[in-house]
């Protein structure tokens, strides 16, 4: 499967050069009996509809002309924006997160919880600030980053 991500993230970047676009995750999944292609895609601004069917079509031209084709099992090509809960995965989607409300889960427990949500406040290459309220109580926790399972933009309610 990471042969399908890297196949496919190396075909669409000059397509999101083209384009000015950002590429924020490429995944290969499979969910009940059908494979998934998702692209994920982004400018300033936000991305719209005409320009995720643009990705697609002009991604798809590409894997069609691949021989041998490098996914022989039949999938789905979703190209799409990564909506406003978007993952945070490559160091540049932390960098650009500072200031913002974020969602972690964490492999291990620091302090009662694996799981945290607040404004991003600084990082460093092994770890990053968070200002979460716990318990009514305002607090800044320090995450390694080497402990994050997963991050992504939240919404604060």
């Amino acid at each position: 499967m990471s042969t399908v991500v890297e196949t496919v993230t190396d075909l669409v970047q000059p397509i999101m050069a083209q384009h000015q676009f950002d590429l924020v995750d490429v995944e290969f999944v499979k969910e009940g009996k059908s494979w998934y292609l998702r692209v994920y895609i982004d400018k300033p601004g936000g991305i719209n509809i005409e320009e995720c069917a643009t990705v697609s079509d002009e991604l798809s031209e590409k894997l069609d002309a691949l021989d041998p084709d490098p996914i022989p099992q039949a999938y789905f090509l979703e190209v799409s924006s990564p909506g406003a809960e978007r993952p945070l995965k490559k160091p540049e989607d932390f960098e650009k997160a500072v200031g913002e409300y974020i969602h972690v889960s964490l492999y291990q427990k620091i302090g009662a919880s694996k799981v945290y949500e607040g404004t991003l406040l600084q990082l460093t290459d092994e770890s990053l600030d968070l200002k979460v309220n716990l318990k009514g109580r305002i607090k800044t926790l320090t995450i390694p980053r080497a402990g994050i399972a997963q991050a992504r933009l939240a919404i604060k309610f």
